[in-house]
């Protein structure tokens, strides 16, 4: 992205003329890079989140709560990747202004982190269950 970035830079002073797809790509790297940091940043479970309440419930009822908010979470996710591929499919055969690809390649992007980020929250999800199952007095 910094290479593309500093064509368009130096493309608009005097030294050369600089391509125009240089603006367009520059966008889509961005929207590539934005998305996957979204689903890097949920691997790393760095969102932010105001955890102050649930920090006052006991650890059973914490782990109910962020259950059924992983569960949610799933819910919407599965809804955006299901709007992602759609999109997908939909701009399949529309060609860019000044790339040589599709549409489909920007939009792709949202679908990939959507795909990431629930494979990561079933993840948790299954780990919150060993959790507990390890937790269970053994007789």
């Amino acid at each position: 992205m910094i290479g593309v970035v500093l064509i368009q830079v130096f493309g608009r002073t005097p030294l050369f003329r600089g391509p125009v797809w240089t603006e367009e790509a520059a966008r889509w790297l961005w929207v590539w890079m934005a998305f996957i940091g979204i689903a890097e940043v949920e691997r790393q479970d760095g969102q932010l989140k105001m955890a102050f309440l649930a920090e006052l419930l006991p650890e059973a009822a914490r782990r109910i709560l962020y259950t059924l908010i992983d569960l949610a979470y799933l819910g919407i996710m599965c809804h955006l990747a299901w709007i992602g591929y759609n999109t997908v499919l939909r701009t399949w055969n529309n060609t860019t202004v000044t790339l040589p690809t599709s549409d489909a390649l920007l939009y792709g992007s949202g679908f990939v982190a959507a795909i990431l980020i629930i494979h990561r929250i079933i993840r948790r999800l299954i780990g919150r269950r060993d959790v507990t199952a390890k937790r269970e007095p053994s007789l």
